[in-house]
Order: C-alpha cells, then structure tokens, then sequence
C-alpha cells in the first residue's frame, strides 16, 4: 500500500471538485471586531471585515467577558488540571452551570468543551439510560447529532426536515410502548429556517416521546434573556434537553446540555465524552459565565443584531441576489457552484478586504454552496456600505456572472 498516494488522490479530488479548504490566517485584535488583519501566504499582512464569524454579538471582546478571564486565569492558572471527575470541577464551572441552568428554567445544567461534544455524547449515551429507544432526527440535523444518533446502536428514524406530518406517520408505525426522542433543532444554521417548535412538542405529548432540542444558532440572540427560540416562544418548559454552545453568541468556548437533575446526572455518569475529557480551562469558563450574565440583561444587543439582519438582507435583496430569508438573524447567498463560491469569496477577500468562507458540500448539499453572512451589532454603517458595493461589483460585473450568464 502506497499511503502517500491514497493522500494525494483524496487530497486531488477536493481539489477537482472545487471544495478544497484553505484557512484564512486572521489576526482577531481587542476592541477593533469585526476588524482583522489577513496574513497571506506571502507574508504580507492586509486589513480586512470579518463577515462569517460566530462571534454574532461581539462577546468575545466585551471587557466584562475579557475582565473575567484575567481574573480567574491570575487565580487559578492556565488550565483545569484534569476532567472533571479528577480534580477538573472548580468553582468557575460550577458558577457557569448555574448560570446556564438558570437561564433555561431547568434543575441543572452539563458543561462539555464544545457543543459538538455535547450533541455527539448526549444522543449516544441516553439508549444506555433508556434501553430500545427511538431516535427521530430531523434530516438538516447538525453533523454533531446525526453522529451521537448514528453511534448510539440504537433505532432510528430520519424526517424529512421540519415535516411534522412525515414525523406523525414515522411515530404512529412504532410501537406505542417504546422510548422515543425526538431530536431538532431551533435554528438551522445554513439556511436560517425555524425548527417547528410547539408542533415538535405537541406530538412528543402525543406519544409520549422525550424532545431535545439544539439552540446552537440562537441562544444569546434571542428570547427576553437570550435563552434562545424556545424561551422566545414560551415553550422551554415542554423541553427536556436543551442543547447550546458558549462559542458563538457568548463569545467564549464551549457547551452544555441544560435538563432536570435526574437527566444531567445520569448524562454525566454514563457519557464517554464527558467522562474521559479534560475540563475547560477556569479562565474560559469564567468568561463563559460573564458572558451568560451580562446577556441575560442585554435585550439591546439582541434587537440590534436582528436589525443589522433585516438591514442586509433588504440590501441584497435590493441588488437582485438570490438570498434565503426565513426570518433568522443567518443570510445565505446562494451560488450553486463550488468553483465559483470559492471564487467570489477569494475575490471578495483580495479586492475589497472583506472575509466571507465559502460554504461547500458535505457542510450542505451539492448544488447549493453559498457564501454565508453573520452581520452583528460591530458591523457599522462603513463596514455594511463595503459590503453591499462588493457584492454589487462582483455579481454584476465579474467573471463569475459572465460565465453564468454563458451557461
């Protein structure tokens, strides 16, 4: 076997179909977000806006955030010394799982170091709890969840995304006494579309089914305290395992799962990724725990953001772009071509300093690669105003548009 040779040829086909990842090297700078210094593979170094990024609210340099940090790292040190059965569980984590249990109205809460973990261990633990359980997973599931469903050796059926009613004909063609799980989530982050909630909850009460839910694109964004969709609409308490990450809206790093006692304890107990992991750092998660905090009495931030949404969308919509708009704060351009994605975003980036990554299969089905905006409140009027004539500039006037049109 000719191991080089089987790299280079996987290597090759990502390169033949247009999907190849490159990492733009950034230089994220205290205070100046969404600002960022690009170095390129030169050397050279060229000031651009970051318009991809999951820091949505700009928490990752709000110096209450940065305050907290510093605090517990001078404290405590660099890192937790071990998991968190083994000298891994401080007074920070501890803090942070109040602050989040809190902030979804349930007993407890399990801090795991990102929520790709959490999702991942969490679905693959709980047919240990609940022996010939069924897992009903919506079909855009994260990645994250599809692996705790597909590892978890138990059954499972997949809906068709959001579809309540293939949801019911799945559900009543099992046998009524079985344990059920439904697994969705709030906000799918690629297209920006609303899980149906109260539907979603009305038929777990039908059928006696658990609901566990993934708030990843919306917790800190919305809801009267930012605990996400679910607390928008009133209906957390019909939830019995919320999924969310410390990575996006709060600016940190990290996840958890939030639920009653009985279930946390049992996650904690039984979950190979929770067990066998080292813990976060005290100094992340005091940051984490600040962030939570200090937006759970920051409506403003919130409304800003979804207005900076409403502002681009209207905008592109403006120049005749084919934009997916669900309501969601997410605003997806569709291009349909990964060669021209990559395109797009590369020229976007080296003419007019603006960083948008191209979103590509298996991230989403062939055929409908997309660039992919995540406006905040940072992005001023300037920033925007620099955008939209990029977008214009290129979709009007490049190659890319040419050889479309030609086609």
């Amino acid at each position: 076997m000719d191991y080089n040779e089987k790299l280079d040829a996987a290597i090759a086909r990502l390169h033949d179909e247009g999907r190849y990842r490159t990492f733009i090297d950034i230089e994220r700078r205290n205070g100046q977000f969404p600002h960022a210094v690009w170095t390129k593979p030169d050397g050279s170094q060229q000031d651009i806006t970051v318009w991809c990024g999951n820091d949505y609210l700009g928490m990752g340099q709000n110096p209450v955030v940065i305050e907290a940090m510093e605090e517990a790292l001078r404290a405590t040190g660099a890192g937790s010394g071990g998991t968190r059965n083994i000298s891994g569980t401080t007074v920070y984590h501890k803090q942070l799982e109040a602050e989040l249990a809190d902030l979804h109205g349930k007993e407890a809460a399990l801090l795991f170091t990102s929520a790709y973990i959490a999702n991942d261990a969490t679905l693959s633990t709980l047919p240990k709890l609940f022996p010939g359980l069924i897992i009903y997973s919506d079909a855009l599931n994260h990645a994250s969840m599809i692996e705790g469903v597909r590892r978890n050796g138990g059954a499972k059926r997949i809906f068709r995304h959001n579809d309540v009613a293939h949801l019911r004909e799945l559900m009543e063609a099992d046998d009524p006494a079985a344990p059920k799980l439904i697994a969705f989530e709030s906000i799918y982050s690629m297209d920006g579309d609303f899980g149906p909630i109260e539907e979603i909850c009305d038929l777990a009460e039908e059928f006696g089914a658990l609901t566990y839910i993934d708030e990843v694109h919306a917790v800190g964004m919305y809801g009267p305290r930012g605990a996400g969709v679910a607390e928008r609409d009133r209906l957390m308490h019909r939830l019995d395992i919320i999924n969310g990450t410390l990575a996006k809206a709060y600016g940190v790093m990290g996840g958890y799962i939030a639920a009653s006692a009985k279930m946390c304890d049992a996650i904690r107990s039984y979950a190979p990724g929770f067990i066998f992991t080292t813990s976060l750092p005290p100094a992340v998660a005091a940051g984490a725990a600040a962030s939570v905090a200090y937006l759970k009495r920051a409506p403003e931030l919130r409304e800003k953001h979804q207005q900076q949404a409403k502002a681009l969308k209207l905008r592109l919509k403006g120049l005749g772009l084919p934009i997916i708009d669900h309501g969601s704060h997410i605003v997806p351009v569709m291009v349909g071509n990964p060669v021209h994605t990559k395109l797009l975003s590369d020229m976007l980036l080296e003419d007019h300093g603006i960083y948008v990554q191209p979103i590509n299969f298996p991230t989403v089905p062939r055929g409908t690669e997309r660039l992919r905006f995540t406006p905040s409140p940072v992005h001023g009027p300037k920033e925007m105003d620099a955008l939209v004539r990029g977008m214009d500039t290129l979709w009007s006037h490049c190659a890319l548009n040419r050889a479309e049109a030609a086609g």
